[in-house]
């Protein structure tokens, strides 16, 4: 059985947020780009900390950014 990715919308949001560049919002969060181009490609999970620093830096509930998949 293949593991269940918990799904995002980081790439979403940061088109929303004026075209947000994965860098600018590495920076926001003191992380690497690359970081943030696994966690969209759900090859990376974030942990709850970053997860949570991801949310508050769109303004908006984690569960409006990640979500793991109905039946799984």
């Amino acid at each position: 059985m293949k593991p269940t990715r918990v799904e995002n919308r980081i790439r979403a949001l940061r088109e929303a947020h004026g075209g947000m560049t994965q860098g600018q919002l590495a920076d926001a969060l003191g992380v690497t780009r690359q970081t943030i181009n696994a966690i969209e490609q759900g090859k990376y999970s974030p942990s709850l900390e970053v997860a949570f620093q991801i949310a508050r830096v769109f303004g908006v509930s984690l569960d409006e950014v990640f979500r793991y998949p109905d039946g799984a």
